[in-house]
């Protein structure tokens, strides 16, 4: 079956994680993705662990269902070729500053005559009305921005700390993704692209405050900012006699069956602060810290087993390791073994959605660098001279000029 875009061409002038995820996802939903790279490429190609140069593990996860393009666009020729091939696209992802895209001769009034229909999409770090439009942005730092190390310390850490993802960057990939794709939907109704600005700060804003805005809601406020659920020191993975078991008990019928099923239904029954959501969300970490010490009495698989009976929600806590053998993972063929022709047999993360139709896919491995440049080149109208003359000037490089170099 093919993907649900298969005939949309974008254009992935982006690097490193957030931009290359999101054009990642349009591919394995069968977009022509055209990866453009300096002649250095992509730093992230550089992140090991790796079985050769420039092919690190988190580059061939965020690069697959692509075709790989080297241009250096500032020199003039290097320019020409990718104005010739946004007139053949449907999108421009870019993750540079805007103000780098218009040093390039690529701002969005050069390229909007080029293709009026292009969707000119440009994920970077802040909105460019404000104070720090042009300020570089990571996503540490939109991560302390927001305020998350802030909370995390605020819910028990010692100090402030990061979160042990790139979440920003998945973040942000996503909401471009679905970004785009409505996008798409306004073009065939309407024939013209549009530029759209996707900025991380504001978008994690959004993000984070929808949680926790709380009591700032109001004018004027009638409480702090902060979900008290989500900050309780408390709310961790409950220790149990030999490990540790990740449980959530949230609403009256759970808080009911949780005491029922370890014979101690009056204390649900007789302790005011279970009273009801409202009420428990008051006193949620002294109550958390309550069910604490009763986990530390049965060991992690009987808790599962009386959880599970019980209908309460819970999950084994896995590490980085025994994610691989989780049974569920392994029944739905979550990890793939796939061969890739230059590093040989390797694992790939499986597309998590089920279509009916048009069931999304990896469509190709991801690309050695310049591995299809002479390819692409060729369908722009480029001869095998002309792509000789632009190895030569350094503005392009192949396959196989890299390999007789």
């Amino acid at each position: 079956m093919a993907g649900p875009l298969v005939g949309v061409r974008v254009v992935d002038m982006t690097s490193i994680l957030m931009g290359p995820y999101a054009a990642q996802l349009l591919g394995d939903m069968g977009a022509d993705v055209i990866k453009v790279e300096a002649p250095v490429g992509d730093m992230v190609r550089d992140l090991g662990p790796m079985q050769h140069p420039r092919m690190g593990a988190l580059y061939l996860h965020v690069n697959r269902s692509k075709r790989g393009l080297v241009l250096d666009l500032k020199q003039p020729a290097g320019l020409e070729a990718i104005k010739k091939l946004l007139a053949t696209a449907d999108v421009l992802l870019y993750n540079v500053r805007p103000q780098a895209m218009a040093r390039l001769g690529l701002g969005y009034d050069v390229v909007q005559k080029i293709n009026p229909r292009l969707l000119y999409v440009g994920t970077f770090g802040f909105g460019q009305e404000g104070p720090y439009a042009a300020k570089p942005a990571f996503d540490d730092l939109i991560q302390g921005a927001i305020g998350l190390p802030s909370l995390i310390k605020q819910a028990g850490a010692d100090v402030p700390r990061y979160v042990p993802s790139n979440i920003v960057d998945r973040t942000v990939g996503l909401y471009a993704v679905t970004s785009l794709c409505a996008a798409l939907f306004h073009r065939e109704k309407t024939g013209f692209g549009q530029k759209i600005d996707i900025p991380m700060f504001e978008t994690m804003i959004s993000h984070l405050l929808s949680d926790h805005i709380g009591g700032q809601t109001f004018d004027p406020p009638n409480g702090p900012p902060g979900y008290p659920r989500l900050l309780a020191s408390e709310r961790r993975p409950y220790k149990t006699a030999d490990g540790f078991v990740c449980a959530v008990i949230y609403s009256d019928k759970q808080w009911a069956s949780f005491f029922k099923a370890i014979g101690r239904s009056e204390i649900f029954e007789n302790d005011p602060r279970f009273l009801n959501l409202t009420v428990r969300t008051q006193h949620i970490n002294d109550l958390q810290a309550l069910a604490a010490k009763i986990f530390l009495e049965r060991t992690t698989n009987a808790w599962l087993e009386l959880l599970d009976q019980a209908d309460i929600p819970t999950m084994p806590l896995h590490t980085l390791e025994t994610i691989f053998d989780d049974p569920h993972l392994k029944a739905v063929n979550m990890f793939e073994w796939v061969e890739h022709p230059t590093e040989g047999r390797i694992r790939r993360v499986a597309v998590p959605t089920t279509w009916t139709d048009s069931q999304p896919s990896p469509s190709r491995n991801a690309p050695g660098l310049g591995e299809h440049s002479a390819e692409i080149l060729k369908e722009l109208g480029y001869s095998d001279a002309d792509i000789a003359t632009l190895i030569a000037q350094g503005v392009t490089l192949t396959a196989k000029s890299k390999a007789g170099a």
